[in-house]
């Protein structure tokens, strides 16, 4: 049995691993420092070091020495892009208890579908990130899995469930919904608490065996008839509290068939996804709730024409969870072939509270869409439905930056989605972001667009912070032109704090590496301290430079961008540059085009 900590509890020391690239003899091939514009080397003058994290390289064997293969080897397999992973001794895996262990990364689901023995799998308390695709529950001896309290997102697909699982408890995560859940047969424990689900999970009713089913947060308007119309137990036991005992036989039965009358009564029959249409288009506020749009103010929608253009806010219209920090999203074409995504505000917004009047919140509202630029995912309308809010935005085609950097193989974003997940479609497109010019271009539209939120609302003088800078809230245009979305919720970060966030996320753009934290980003802090920032850029761009008379200019190109990353991660922020001196820097690194947008 693979158990994680020692004896002790110790956790040991985090690693973090890269592939440092070598020439033909071995040695590490480093980039000739080349002079950097004037104001790039009086900021970099202003940085301080940091001493740089441990690195570790990928092991081939099973711990303990000796040869690889085996249980041992699957899960190297499984948990390869996981941070803070040791490996288990050689021999056969039948439990996989990590909880509360600091992982950061993506786990390779399929990878551990294929340990037949593997019985427990807890990873709780981590901060695991990605899909589960539906092909892992068919490990064949799985009973009891815990991943909750992590960062996983997307629908929760099940294909093929093992029959001898009993336990799934997937709470405290960004899952925004359950499919095929009928096929976990053997279940007698789910919990699907605290993530982003608001539609009931079709194929519950067949759960005959579930003794506890727990689906608090985002259900509450659904929860009493799930409970009463899915888990006969449940129902049986809410009629124990309605009848006197002398009678609970004759009760039982007459309580039932009204319960069900009640259902049907109250919800006209329908399935669980019609359920969703008539919570959204009547519960929420009335139907007849009108829809703004900024830039065509004659054209009359209401919430009604927003359930329909969203087949009731289906779950075939929602996207998945991707990092935004407000509720779901539905994608929904409106007259005039508009295609735009309907978000709904969840918690404070444009600094708006849940509570605030109608009229607080519109005003709030066309402020928030005063804020135009060509790197800004522009506000186009909203509607107000009592407490309900929803907010319309430009649909993004092409998806987020993370999913171009890590989703989606070099060259081909047009294959499928395999992560498990309903995800911003990216329509078949042969272009890549593998190409120095296109990533350069992309780190500075996110500069320029950051910079605008920097200088503040109009008049105001007060900045935009953005608070939540990743690739996932970096939509990519149709020219793969950046725009930055999930702005203009309330935070604690200052715009230094933003300007951190920008340096991590110009490391992971250049490096093509993902999941960074404190250690990693020290670690390349490091490296390009040292002038060896050539050895840590992706490869895939170094091998679309080739070997070309202009090879010498586009690494010089791509050290200098390091370098800017470098300085933004500065640990004081008073020596981070500003968004504006950024630009500057980025814009001199390499000569844009004329047709470029600028701030």
């Amino acid at each position: 049995m693979f158990r994680a900590q020692d004896d002790t509890g110790h956790l040991g020391t985090p690693t973090v691993i890269f592939s440092p690239l070598f020439d033909a003899s071995g040695s590490l091939t480093l980039a000739s420092p080349m002079p950097l514009h004037s104001h790039l080397l009086l900021l970099l003058a202003l940085s301080t070091s940091v001493v740089a994290g441990s690195v570790s390289s990928s092991p081939s064997a099973c711990a303990g020495g000796g040869g690889g293969g085996g249980d041992a080897a699957i899960v190297a397999a499984a948990f390869r892009g996981v941070r803070n992973f040791q490996l288990p001794p050689c021999g056969a895996v039948r439990e996989l208890r990590l909880p509360s262990r600091n992982l950061t990364g993506a786990v390779a689901w399929a990878a551990l579908a294929n340990l037949s023995g593997l019985a427990v799998l807890d990873l709780s308390g981590n901060a695991l990130h990605g899909g589960v695709p539906g092909g892992f529950w068919r490990a064949p001896s799985l009973r009891h899995v815990d991943v909750s309290g992590n960062q996983l997102g997307g629908a929760l697909r099940v294909v093929e469930a093992s029959p001898r699982l009993e336990s799934l408890n997937v709470s405290g995560n960004r899952f925004t919904g359950v499919a095929g859940a009928e096929a976990l047969a053997g279940l007698r424990v789910l919990d699907v608490s605290a993530n982003r689900i608001r539609a009931v999970p079709q194929g519950l009713r067949r759960l005959a065996r579930v003794s506890r089913l727990d689906l608090r947060k985002h259900l509450s308007v659904v929860t009493v008839a799930v409970v009463c119309g899915v888990v006969s137990v449940a129902m049986l036991l809410c009629l124990v509290g309605c009848v006197a005992c002398g009678v609970l036989r004759c009760r039982k039965n007459r309580g039932k068939e009204a319960e069900e009358e009640k259902r049907k009564a109250h919800w006209g029959g329908k399935d669980e996804e019609e359920v969703v249409a008539v919570a959204a288009a009547a519960a929420k506020g009335g139907s007849a709730a009108p829809v703004v749009l900024f830039e065509r103010p004659l054209m009359e929608l209401t919430l009604a024409d927003l359930a329909e253009a969203t087949s009731g806010f289906g779950r075939e219209s929602q996207l998945a969870e991707r990092g935004g920090r407000s509720g779901a999203a539905y994608r929904a074409v409106l007259p005039g072939d508009m295609h735009v995504v309907v978000r709904v505000v969840d918690g404070a917004m444009a600094g708006v509270g849940e509570d605030d009047d109608p009229a607080t919140a519109a005003t709030a509202f066309r402020d928030l869409a005063r804020l135009r630029h060509p790197n800004i995912l522009p506000l186009l309308g909203y509607c107000i439905a009592g407490k309900e809010k929803l907010l319309l935005y430009e649909y993004m085609e092409k998806g987020d930056l993370h999913r171009w950097l890590h989703e989606l193989p070099a060259g081909r974003p047009d294959m499928e989605d395999d992560t498990g997940g309903d995800i911003w479609e990216v329509a078949e497109d042969k272009r890549s972001i593998s190409d120095w010019p296109t990533r350069h271009r992309i780190a500075l539209g996110i500069a320029r667009g950051l910079a605008f939120l920097h200088q503040g609302w109009a008049g105001s003088g007060r900045p935009v912070v953005h608070g939540h800078l990743v690739p996932t809230n970096i939509l990519l245009g149709e020219d793969l032109e950046p725009r930055i979305s999930d702005f203009g919720h309330p935070s604690d970060t200052t715009p230094e704090g933003d300007v951190y966030s920008f340096g991590v996320l110009v490391l992971e753009l250049i490096t093509g590496q993902a999941g960074w934290d404190e250690a990693s980003v020290s670690w390349a802090r490091g490296i390009i301290r040292d002038h060896k920032g050539l050895d840590i850029v992706d490869p895939r761009v170094r091998d679309e430079a080739g070997g070309g008379p202009e090879t010498s200019t586009v690494e010089r190109e791509m050290v200098e961008c390091l370098r800017v990353g470098y300085l933004c991660t500065a640990q004081s922020p008073e020596k981070r540059p500003t968004m504006q001196q950024v630009v500057g820097v980025l814009k001199d690194i390499r000569v844009a085009p004329a047709s470029s947008s600028s701030t």
